[in-house]
């Protein structure tokens, strides 16, 4: 057994970050990138205006569908989260301060990546037996390439449903458990006694309050991602700028060592001089992966679910999702992190102390570890959100309709083990099917490039947008 978990997450983790995401984010999204124009630069304004612009703005979704907006709610809460503040944190501890500008460079081609995810969720999606939309990799392969290629949508399905219990389930709540407990023992030192039972309390918590939504279905889902995400993202955007703002004098510092790591991570020295290049790479792009969810086909499934004018209008939303998301969230934490000059742990895998502890410099030990546990329960909480839809509609797609309460269920009977579980070993086993997803999804990708280009040439260079 322990031979088969050695080779899921040191070989087959390899191979599926290093040899396969790797090469088809960075060289499929440059690909995109230049056929399509270079889309994300040249109409960055006009898809920020067709998208946050239309934030505040009323929107109503009809019959089993969600508004544009709750669709990229629902897509930013599986995404915004731990990524953005463990995952970010873990890729200067691993990958050294070099890895933040390959998790820039991933976010960037990434964008056009999710783009055509989005793009395509829309234009293959169809109705199921209860009217809902449904759509995603599984359903653009299904209807985009033919029975020949299904084979390719139910590996995507199988890989997705195995990683939504690690990496959108365990992992959440341990952190959410985790950030909590430090918040007690800031206040209450000797309450680490009873941390076990606190950890249950919580998790028979977060399990009830998962369920009560989770069977309310997508529109439940949507209403309150759209509500959380928002209000969520800007409070961190609060404190993170004004750390930042306290030590504006290592700005430029902080900037110099990113671009001066990033091809040379021992250029820095002491601690981190053990990191080498490969490793600044994998841990830049795969926490990059693990913030956006770009090349991953996750967030194609949430999208396919608006109720939006076409195809392209819902691309855009892939694009600023990224941008939301991994430019300005994990760039925050990570300013944040090294403005604040707070010892970094290289070669040790941190959890939530580390930013913790970044804010503490300004706001005090009580105060930061009160809001970044109040924080990383709202991001985590979300993203659970949003990964029990993307693993029941694979189940669904799998088994049928009727299944996929059985695994609504299953997911919610995960979450209190999560929660009084130490899952580093489901963590790195998440970890290598999460980067399994991408194999199915960039051959789907690949195949129907062409449609992709086609549909943005007509939409944004053979007519002017309005």
């Amino acid at each position: 057994m322990q031979a088969i978990i050695s080779f899921i997450t040191g070989t087959l983790n390899t191979v599926a970050w290093l040899y396969i995401f790797l090469p088809c984010t960075i060289l499929f999204g440059l690909y995109l990138t230049i056929r399509n124009r270079g889309l994300q630069f040249t109409k960055f304004g006009y898809v920020m205006k067709n998208t946050l612009g239309k934030m505040f703005q009323k929107q109503e979704a009809g019959e089993g569908a969600v508004t544009p907006m709750q669709a990229v709610s629902t897509a930013l809460a599986a995404t915004v989260g731990t990524g953005n503040i463990v995952g970010t944190s873990q890729a200067i501890a691993l990958g050294g301060y070099g890895a933040i500008f390959w998790l820039w460079l991933a976010a960037l081609l990434g964008m056009m990546v999710k783009y055509s995810e989005v793009l395509l969720a829309i234009k293959y999606r169809e109705r199921d037996a209860k009217g809902d939309w449904v759509g995603g990799p599984m359903y653009y392969v299904k209807n985009g390439l033919g029975k020949g290629w299904q084979w390719v949508g139910i590996l995507f399905c199988i890989f997705a449903a195995i990683a939504a219990f690690g990496i959108g389930n365990m992992s959440q709540v341990n952190s959410i458990v985790g950030s909590i407990n430090n918040a007690v023992d800031a206040f209450i030192p000797s309450a680490a006694a009873e941390r076990g039972m606190l950890n249950l309390i919580l998790g028979i918590v977060l399990a009830v309050l998962v369920g009560i939504i989770l069977f309310g279905g997508i529109k439940r889902i949507g209403a309150v991602a759209e509500k959380l995400v928002p209000a969520m993202a800007l409070l961190y955007i609060v404190f993170g700028v004004t750390v930042i703002v306290v030590h504006a004098n290592n700005i430029i510092p902080a900037f110099g060592k990113i671009f001066s790591t990033a091809f040379n991570p021992q250029a820095i020295g002491g601690a981190a001089a053990g990191i080498v290049l490969k490793e600044t790479i994998v841990w830049g792009l795969r926490r990059s992966a693990f913030s956006n969810e770009a090349g991953l086909g996750s967030a194609a499934i949430a999208h396919s679910a608006a109720d939006t004018p076409g195809p392209v209008q819902q691309g855009m939303y892939g694009i600023f999702e990224c941008f939301a998301d991994t430019i300005v969230i994990c760039s925050l934490t990570a300013l944040t992190i090294i403005c604040s000059g707070v010892e970094i742990p290289f070669g040790v895998k941190p959890g939530s102390e580390l930013i913790t502890a970044a804010f503490a410099t300004v706001f005090g030990d009580k105060i930061a570890s009160t809001f970044v546990a109040v924080a990383l329960t709202l991001f985590a909480f979300t993203t659970i959100l949003g990964w029990s839809l993307y693993g029941s509609r694979c189940f669904q797609y799998l088994f049928g309709l009727k299944a996929a309460s059985i695994y609504k269920a299953l997911y919610v009977v995960i979450i209190v083990v999560g929660a009084v579980s130490s899952i580093d070993v489901v963590w790195d086993i998440s970890d290598t099917f999460n980067g399994l997803m991408a194999v199915p999804n960039f051959i789907a990708l690949i195949a129907l490039s062409p449609v992709v280009i086609k549909m943005t040439k007509e939409y944004f260079f053979n007519k002017k947008p309005a």
